[in-house]
């Protein structure tokens, strides 16, 4: 294929020397102009041929996966039997029901699911590569509705975006027509509108173009002047389709501000000029790009190497994260699992209120705690509990340093740096009456730190003990005996609520 490609480059471009020869000498005859212009046509399709044999992007590809099975549909022996039905008064020619192509797709494409089968369908219909004959909305029903292969001039891989021009051509050639089958649609006649009033200053041309369009179609065969009528209405229901219905020529924005592709050219139905007032509202141009330098690619390479060095995480443990998070705080969830005690805003039963009382915390708050060193932290009680335990052990420096720093960020400005020098003082001072125990590192930034005091002075410090204490106290917190006692003996929220009913019962 490589081959044959070169030997069509180099013959275009002795083509291409012929048509300078002609163009270089002012003034062309007739039929020299008619001969540049077939050399001209022919180049252009070599062109066309060219770029098959470049690489194709990700959205190309899946349509020439959908054009092979098309192929292999319209195939005589093994495809789907295309045949005329009669009707009332008429024939239709060229049809098959859609019940025919969701058993075709079962039986060769291998799918078990009808459901599946009719889904793929519609897709390859919103693409337009098959179409109802009687209906602008294309999608797909495993019925007896009659359907029509599309003409493969008019298939997406030929990067068709026609402008609003060529739209305009068609709706007007569609109203010479006296037949009830081409009369418009209500959004057809609402667009025909809108453009006449957009293209009011070139209208007469958009109306010569449309009856040059509508004498060549009365030369045609009956049979096929109606195959080829469904066919450009089919092709127009792709490009310009019924209002509420997907668009799949629509190009997502985000993926259009990243295209490099400057030699992307703009290809009209029916020949006319571009104008700027004429471009679609779904197509608009990309403007052309320049190569990136030099220092350009570098950055990219640098990029590419920072994500490569990542940490990535692959996603069955991600959502096997996700799972066990979920079931963790199931029980905590107020909208899954009724909260006991319930909130005493929407009942009428007082247990929270007596429970905070108490002062003493439940057994679902005190399970909490063995979440994870964050919980214990969050929970005033978890706090002191966890203080306690420390300071029964002597070695509740790194906590108590570690509430002050967060102490520390919520002071106003004006309090930092009187508190900022008690901390230092108290924890990593030399003599230091609490003194904890930090890397060199960490030490010295923060003695760094001091000089210019600020909220987050201790912040390399923080985080440090935090470490030491997430693998050293708080494990040794959640296997203590004074952990496993409040979790184990205390279940306040049934104990108090028998002894509520005891109370009522007496009260009586």
């Amino acid at each position: 294929m490589r081959e044959d490609a070169q030997k069509e480059r180099a013959c275009g471009c002795q083509r291409v020397k012929r048509v300078r020869d002609f163009t270089t000498k002012g003034s062309l005859p007739s039929a020299a102009a008619l001969i540049v212009f077939s050399e001209i046509v022919w180049l252009q399709c070599v062109n066309l041929s060219l770029q098959s044999v470049r690489p194709l992007p990700q959205r190309a590809r899946r349509k020439v996966k959908m054009e092979d099975v098309i192929a292999r549909m319209q195939d005589e022996k093994n495809g789907i039997p295309i045949r005329t039905v009669k009707s009332f008064l008429s024939k239709i020619p060229s049809v098959f029901s859609g019940s025919d192509i969701v058993q075709w797709l079962i039986k060769n494409l291998t799918i078990e699911d009808p459901v599946e089968a009719l889904h793929l369908g519609t897709l390859m219909a919103a693409h337009g590569y098959f179409f109802p004959i009687s209906d602008h909305v294309l999608t797909l029903k495993d019925d007896g509705t009659f359907y029509r292969f599309q003409t493969p001039y008019f298939w997406p891989s030929n990067c068709w975006e026609p402008e609003n021009t060529d739209y305009a051509v068609y709706l007007c050639k569609r109203t010479m027509q006296n037949k009830a089958r081409l009369e418009l649609a209500d959004y057809e006649a609402e667009s025909l509108a809108r453009l006449q009033r957009a293209f009011a200053r070139k209208w007469e041309f958009i109306f010569m173009q449309a009856e040059a369009q509508a004498k060549v179609d009365k030369k045609r065969d009956k049979i096929e002047r109606k195959i080829l009528d469904s066919q450009e209405r089919a092709f127009w229901d792709v490009h310009r389709p019924v209002p509420g219905c997907v668009n799949t020529t629509e190009v997502d924005i985000k993926k259009s501000s990243r295209m490099r592709n400057p030699h992307k050219t703009r290809k009209s139905v029916y020949g006319l000029q571009n104008d700027i007032r004429s471009h679609s509202p779904t197509h608009t141009p990309t403007p052309e790009t320049k190569p990136p330098t030099e220092d350009e690619l570098n950055q990219q390479i640098k990029y590419w190497q920072i994500q490569l060095d990542r940490h990535r995480l692959k996603m069955s443990k991600v959502a096997d994260s996700l799972l066990s998070y979920t079931e963790q705080y199931l029980e905590y969830d107020p909208f899954l699992v009724p909260p006991d005690p319930s909130n005493p805003w929407l009942s009428d039963d007082t247990t929270f209120w007596e429970l905070e009382a108490s002062k003493e915390p439940s057994q679902q708050r005190v399970k909490r705690w063995g979440f994870g060193m964050d919980e214990a932290l969050k929970d005033p009680v978890g706090r002191e509990q966890f203080l306690k335990f420390l300071e029964s052990e002597f070695s509740s420096e790194n906590l108590r340093f570690w509430l002050a720093v967060e102490d520390l960020k919520k002071r106003p400005i004006r309090e930092v740096p009187s508190r900022v020098q008690e901390i230092w003082q108290e924890f990593l001072a030399p003599g230091a009456p609490s003194a904890i125990n930090l890397d060199s590192k960490s030490y010295d930034k923060t003695t760094q730190n001091v000089k210019e005091p600020g909220r987050y002075t201790f912040e390399d410090a923080q985080e440090h003990i935090y470490k030491l204490m997430k693998s050293d106290s708080y494990p040794r917190f959640i296997r203590s005996s004074a952990y496993q006692e409040l979790l184990q003996a205390k279940k306040k929220g049934k104990s108090l609520t028998s002894k509520r009913l005891t109370s009522l019962v007496q009260s009586y």
